[in-house]
């Protein structure tokens, strides 16, 4: 480094969780980049080398000694003089397991951070895996001091257990703020994150680097998106989302201090970045977990369309299987529009009729139906006589179903358990069915950098303004069964991601019986969510890993206007309470 420059290599890589020795090749990849660029430090992202979110694996002894092992070759590699290494590990010291991250130089390994503030909400859940770290200072690496606070140590608010990492850091000689992240995408995450480190770079007057993981882990998606603001708030580098990056920055010493002009590429926004999410997070999840390849049910419906243009843009079409799973209430139009979207996308398509499987049901069941009305229960057997086609050629061949239903039908539970419901995962599985209207059409028109999928309409126009329908029983529709996609979504964002009450719902111009209705069916398909295949997190609060409620579950909010709290019985409560604990 020059007196008055220091070069950082940012890498923005897509580790596997588990996957130890890879991750470490990727390290030593982005050193040698990093090197070749004649960068002074390459810095990876929070718990790299275990790769993120670990989970309870990282509880394991030996996953944490095999994290360990690998952390010390790498530091070992650092004698050759090149850049030194910052990256994510997790670390056991005096008996504690800590989310760390290690300064690699010289060597050996020169420096240890530890995470001061863990996250206990949403998706995390950091608080029964790891112990608190000290609030540290800098650490120095070619002279100059750098402040390494960990993810959530800029993110928590003023709070009893918080610790203000950054105040820290500046009081004690921080030159410039380096944050490992691991932060999920949810939509509009992005403006959220700026927020967040223009408050820090307020209140510290340091220039601010923000490095996120890329990926898909299970249900998550790390789109990336790395950034650094200088001290005066302006960007010194953007660098592009959902897609891995190694960037090396100049940073030169000023008399205000660090700034960097470094490249600023434009990010995806809205519908476009939930599209290559769901992308991303198909492609992740097939391949981390070795699969050759996906199939699915092609009805001539919506949904499936969406989810085979989203395949075939993450995997290619040779690795995507279409399967029409005809009955005799499927309608002509249906099998032609599966066609026409089956070789607008290019891939191998065939058509299974199911009579035989669903008569041959019906027969069996005769003796224990005998002198029963048909019903619903009929329908559903077309739909699972369709899943245990689908799971057979998936057992057979080892292609993972993709399972098709939209957050709508997760919601209240229009989907056949063990039918339509079959499968592995779910790329569609937090998008509303209204926005599903919206990404095909704006998939007709446009695909993200990187897919793998045609240009131009992949999916037929016929299928986007055609009434939905399951085609489980003669002329149905959707909307037999369920209130107006819009109503109906518009009631479940309210349900669902805002958690209000009912009456609050029915203030704002709902009908009262269409919004009971779609509460109780959102509490009583708790049970068929709980079996669903994992998939893609987009919005703030996703079925899994955001809101678990209990499947037994008797409370019900009837729409009456909440009581007024009583403060006199909070303040003479608390009061108590305070009381007792000094006594």
């Amino acid at each position: 480094m020059s007196e008055q420059q220091i070069k950082i290599t940012l890498a923005q890589l897509n580790p596997t969780v588990g996957d130890v020795t890879g991750n470490a090749a990727k390290a030593r990849a982005a050193r040698e980049k990093a090197k070749a660029d004649g960068a002074d430090l390459v810095v990876l992202s929070e718990l790299f080398i275990a790769g993120y979110p670990p989970e309870d694996l990282v509880l394991k002894p030996a996953f944490q000694s095999a994290c360990r092992a690998a952390i010390e070759e790498l530091a070992r590699e650092t004698r050759d003089g090149g850049p030194a290494v910052l990256i994510g590990t997790p670390w056991v010291e005096d008996g504690k397991l800590y989310n760390a991250c290690a300064l690699l130089d010289g060597g050996s390994i020169a420096a240890l951070r530890f995470k001061a503030n863990l996250p206990n909400y949403g998706v995390f859940d950091e608080k029964r895996l790891f112990a608190r770290g000290p609030a540290s200072g800098p650490v120095t690496v070619r002279g100059v001091r750098i402040g390494v606070p960990i993810c959530e140590d800029i993110w928590l608010e003023e709070s009893e257990d918080y610790e203000n990492v950054v105040e820290c850091l500046a009081e004690t000689g921080a030159e410039i703020l380096i944050v490992p992240n691991g932060s999920p995408y949810a939509r509009d995450k992005a403006d959220l994150r700026l927020s967040i480190v223009v408050a820090r770079v307020t209140e510290s007057g340091l220039p601010l680097v923000y490095l996120n993981e890329m990926g898909g882990q299970d249900e998550l998606i790390f789109d990336g998106a790395s950034f650094a603001l200088n001290a005066d708030l302006t960007v010194a580098a953007q660098l592009p989302a959902f897609e891995e990056s190694i960037t090396t920055l100049t940073w030169r010493k000023t008399a205000d201090g660090w700034r960097c002009n470094g490249p600023i590429t434009p990010q995806l926004e809205g519908d476009k970045a939930d599209y290559a999410a769901c992308v991303l997070g198909l492609r992740d999840y097939v391949r981390k977990n070795g699969f050759p390849g996906v199939l699915l049910g092609v009805s001539g419906g919506i949904d499936s369309a969406l989810c085979a243009a989203i395949a075939v843009d993450a995997l290619g079409a040779d690795k995507v299987r279409g399967v029409m799973l005809p009955f005799r209430y499927t309608a002509q139009v249906s099998l032609d529009d599966a066609a026409k979207l089956a070789a607008a996308l290019g891939i191998r398509y065939e058509i299974l009729p199911i009579a035989d499987a669903v008569n041959g049901f019906e027969t069996i069941l005769a003796p224990v139906f005998k002198g029963l009305e048909r019903d619903i229960t009929e329908e559903n057997l077309q739909a699972r006589a369709r899943g245990t086609l689908l799971m057979a050629i998936s057992n057979k061949t080892g292609a993972m179903v993709v399972t098709t239903g939209n957050k709508s039908e997760m919601s209240v539970g229009y989907a056949t358990l063990y039918g339509d419901m079959n499968g592995g995962f779910n790329p569609i599985k937090d998008i509303y069915k209204t926005e599903v209207f919206r990404l095909s059409s704006l998939r007709n028109a446009w695909k993200p950098d990187g897919a793998l999928g045609p240009s131009g309409e992949v999916i037929p126009v016929n299928i986007i303004i055609r009434p939905p329908t399951a085609e489980l029983r003669e002329n149905q529709t959707d909307q037999d069964s369920l209130p107006p996609y819009d109503v109906l979504d518009a009631i479940l964002e309210r349900l669902v991601e805002r958690e209000e009450p009912l009456a609050t719902i029915i203030e704002a111009g709902f009908d009262r019986d269409v919004v009971t209705r779609i509460d109780r069916l959102l509490n009583i398909a708790e049970y068929k969510r709980r079996q669903a295949a994992p998939g893609v997190k987009v919005t703030r609060k996703n079925f899994g890993r955001d809101r678990r409620y209990p499947i037994t579950n008797r409370f019900r909010d009837f729409g009456k206007a909440l009581p007024a709290p009583d403060e006199t019985l909070v303040t003479r409560t608390s009061r108590a309470s305070a009381e007792a604990f000094e006594g």
